[in-house]
């Protein structure tokens, strides 16, 4: 009951955030110009090269961290700056508390740092009575509210600029102007007097130079460089995860940063520390006071985890949030704990621990767009995946996951459950497609959306019938239908076979398949994800065939991509062999079959795509689409947000429907929009969720899968 109920406080902080209209408004904004500007930012250079490039650079850092750490200490003292190892957070705000001390220090001024937040250093110096400044002005509005920051990059985005100027009327004593111009007016004011009579300032750091000791600030505010040169104690605080071997691979990491951060080219300030300089030149005071505190807090033995090493390549770009559907519409403050976004999800439980995590761990629908905008490579959902599956071992499997995992492992256990819920559901059909109202089971928020009835007989009874065998066929394939083709939508299976049929495809349809597998990764069910992908490797194995075809993006890329390392100690040659037959329908259709099997449509309709978040990962496979369609006579229309997530992600829209809800509302807008009259996608799960809303508002729109209008 306790996990549930914390669940549910978790749920209701989430549903506050979606009744938020100025902060989906904000998120919402910042999203679609992110998109584009990331773009230009990129224009003329390889990103997918540089983001390799960077991911290499750090990963090689990471492996390598402890000789690195080592050469940057030796060479930091050189250059008169003291080093200090801290191994916690506690250690870490001891040791500036006693600089502190040492050095008579009563107020601090601070520029912004991840680091600091992820130690909660600004409340263990309050508590030792030290004053402390935060100088970036997000950071400073949020320390003000007493908040923390709702961004890695961009910490008051939450904040609208009339909030802002209530937040300095109440500082200042006096109204405010709420025109940003002047509010920046009134922050450097109040902060002015700060800057002068601070005797030490606290910086993070974006690199570490190894060879040099050399200290690498980026920022957009000069607040960053009076915090670093005007007090006589300057302490730097960085994890040891921060040290590179030389500047030039700072100078190529730092070429992506501010690209994939902010969209800019190059932030407004780019600050190399080499040591200690004169406090107040000509004053006669003594040579200032330089200390680097690296923090270890656990990454040690993170970068000798097999699996989350990765995750101390990131380069806190904040990109995996700017990309995020949830973060878009619910922002930092519950898609996070300290760091936020999908790196957030991993770091608060590397960091902060499982009972930080276990709830916003959840929150993902696993799109893969975090991956995808990466700016170090990093595979987010493998990892959120391994975070969800890790508290489950630590804190015990929920009862929900349990029951998926037993009945998803037992083939014809599911498969009879389908059928008794097919049987159950028909007399609560209406047109003999839609459920009349949802089951009782189901509050009013998951009423966004018609749902559909399950087939009266499944596309596994139909097959034998509908198959016309071929004497010389163009290739052999076998079809993997998945849950929701199989039992319901067969039509989607029945339309590719029409086609199959015309090009001469032989076709194997084993009995023995099931569920790809994908629900038991995203509940953490990792045992039993294994347990299905064996099931399935083992029906497909003795066929002797070309290719494994699916028309469904999203078991295309989990069998393709995760079962040779899922199995990878029990039947990895096996699994790689199995995987690398895989291919989506779409692309199938357009690079072996070829368009001249098709059917042009007699009326050429205007027909929109909704990329399934799978597909549009996939470089070599996002183009299929749009040339079938234009192959079968039909009208491409482009949309703004054909390549965003439709929510609805499997068991994620049943546990936060709100969320759900409000991301299908921007593509049901979006396409409306544009004036479609055909909305096509290769995804069930995106079917059911685009129809069943297109469907619920009456919407003059059909909504298919692709292979509904090639035959």
């Amino acid at each position: 009951m306790g996990k549930n109920k914390n669940f549910a406080l978790y749920r209701a902080r989430v549903n506050q955030a979606v009744s938020n209209e100025f902060l989906r408004t904000a998120m919402d904004r910042f999203a679609v110009a992110y998109r584009q500007s990331r773009i230009n930012a990129f224009a003329g250079m390889n990103v997918s090269e540089s983001i390799k490039e960077v991911a290499a650079i750090r990963s090689g850092a990471v492996r390598n961290n402890a000789g690195l750490v080592n050469l940057f200490c030796n060479a930091a003292r050189k250059k008169g700056v003291k080093v200090h190892m801290a191994s916690d957070a506690l250690d870490a705000g001891r040791i500036i508390a006693e600089i502190a001390g040492k050095a008579g220090v009563k107020s601090i001024i601070k520029s912004k740092s991840m680091t600091a937040e992820e130690i909660n250093l600004n409340l263990q110096l309050e508590n030792r009575g030290l004053e402390i400044t935060e100088t970036d002005l997000g950071e400073w509005i949020v320390q003000l509210k007493k908040e923390k920051p709702s961004h890695m990059v961009m910490p008051a985005i939450h904040l609208s600029r009339y909030q802002v100027a209530d937040l300095f009327s109440g500082v200042t004593g006096s109204v405010q102007d709420s025109q940003i111009e002047h509010l920046v007016r009134v922050a450097r004011r109040q902060l002015r007097e700060k800057f002068v009579l601070a005797d030490m300032g606290i910086s993070g750091a974006n690199f570490l130079l190894a060879d040099s000791g050399i200290v690498g600030i980026v920022t957009n505010e000069g607040n960053a460089r009076l915090v670093t040169t005007l007090p006589r104690v300057h302490v730097v605080l960085a994890g040891i995860d921060k040290v590179l071997p030389s500047l030039e691979q700072a100078l190529s990491v730092n070429a992506v940063l501010p690209r994939n951060a902010t969209g800019q080219a190059i932030t407004s300030y780019l600050t190399w520390i080499t040591g200690p300089g004169e406090y107040r030149p000509g004053s006669g005071d003594s040579e200032k006071q330089m200390h680097v505190v690296l923090l270890d807090n656990g990454r040690s033995a993170i970068a000798k985890d097999p699996v989350f090493s990765q995750a101390l390549q990131c380069i806190r770009c904040g990109a995996c949030a700017n990309v995020c559907p949830v973060y878009r519409v619910v922002g930092g403050h519950v898609m996070g704990h300290i760091y936020i976004g999908a790196i957030g999800l991993v770091f608060t439980y590397l960091f902060h621990g499982t009972d930080a995590a276990e709830n916003l761990v959840r929150n993902c629908t696993n799109c893969g767009a975090c991956r995808d905008v990466c700016a170090a490579g990093i595979d987010l959902p493998c990892l959120i995946n391994e975070v969800h599956s890790r508290i489950q071992d630590e804190k015990g499997h929920s009862l929900q996951s349990v029951m998926l995992a037993r009945v998803l492992k037992n083939r014809k256990l599911f498969h009879s459950l389908l059928r008794a819920a097919g049987l159950a559901s028909r007399p609560l059909a209406r047109k003999g497609q839609y459920l009349r109202h949802l089951p009782l089971i189901f509050s009013k928020d998951h009423n966004y959306k018609a749902l559909p009835v399950i087939a009266e007989t499944p596309f596994r009874q139909r097959f034998e019938k509908i198959y016309r065998p071929v004497k010389k066929p163009l290739c052999k394939i076998a079809l993997f239908a998945g849950c929701a083709q199989d039992f319901v939508y067969p039509e989607h299976l029945e339309a590719a076979m029409d086609l199959f049929a015309k090009a001469g495809i032989r076709v194997e349809f084993p009995q023995g398949q099931s569920c790809c597998g994908l629900p038991l990764a995203m509940t953490g069910e990792k045992k039993a994800a294994q347990d299905v992908a064996l099931q399935n490797i083992d029906a497909f194995s003795h066929l002797d065939i070309d290719y494994i075809v699916t028309l469904c993006a999203s078991c295309a890329s989990y069998l393709a991509n995760n079962y040779a390392e899922l199995v990878h100690q029990s039947a990895q040659d096996m699994a790689a062999e199995f995987a690398g037959r895989v291919i989506v329908f779409s692309r199938f259709v357009n690079d072996v079959i070829g368009t001249r099997y098709i059917k042009v449509s007699a009326k050429s309709e205007k027909t929109a795509f909704h990329f399934p978040c799978h597909l549009c990962r996939d470089p070599e496979s996002e183009n299929a689409p749009v040339h079938l369609i234009r192959a079968s006579g039909n009208t491409w229309l482009s949309t703004d947000e054909q390549k965003t997530c439709c929510g609805f992600a499997g068991s994620y829209s049943a546990r936060f429907p709100l969320v759900s809800k409000q991301i299908l509302d921007k593509k049901l807008k979006d396409v409306e929009k544009s004036g479609a009259e055909v909305w096509a996608t290769e995804c069930p799960g995106c079917v059911m969720q685009l129809q069943g809303g297109a469907v619920h508002r009456n919407l003059d729109i059909k909504v298919v899968h692709l292979s509904q209008i090639l035959v």
